[in-house]
């Protein structure tokens, strides 16, 4: 990892990290964690950008070519957002398999339910768990995989 976990870089980079991973930015490539270990300020406004110009991209009805690329050149050049929506955040494109179940979760048990039985969502290595509030975990693809019924008895059990 680029931070220590109880930093505020990792803090702001998970908030972006899944929508920019589903745009195509690969963390994984050694340019790419050399510019964001090299971002001291302003990574969130850097982050947001690059979130900003797939918009609008998307919007011309292009596509972005090499992500990484971009999201490394928006490091280094310092990008500044225009016109950021906090909703892009919500856009089923951009959202992590782990949100969309958390959502679902609510739409088919009530969120009242759900509050009682999910604690977090975390994620971890690239892959997403939902912690229950009686202390059991169960993977993200792995809920979706069972399905509503058989993760609901799951927790009951």
């Amino acid at each position: 990892m680029f931070w220590e976990k109880d930093s505020i870089e990792y803090e702001i980079f998970n908030q972006y990290e899944y929508a920019l991973s589903a745009l195509g930015v690969d963390f994984e490539r050694e340019d790419v964690q050399a510019a964001l270990e090299g971002c001291s300020c302003e990574l969130e406004d850097i982050l947001k950008s690059v979130i900003s110009y797939w918009v609008w991209l998307q919007e011309q009805e292009k596509i972005m070519e090499y992500p990484s690329a971009v999201l490394i050149r928006a490091l280094y050049e310092k990008w500044k957002p225009k016109n950021w929506r906090d909703e892009w955040l919500e856009l089923p494109q951009l959202q992590s398999p782990g949100k969309k179940w958390y959502d679902g979760a609510a739409k088919i048990w009530g969120y009242d339910l759900r509050n009682q039985l999910v604690a977090n969502i975390a994620r971890e290595r690239r892959r997403e768990y939902i912690e229950f509030t009686n202390g059991k975990q169960l993977l993200v693809e792995t809920a979706w995989r069972w399905g509503w019924e058989r993760v609901l008895n799951y927790v009951n059990t």
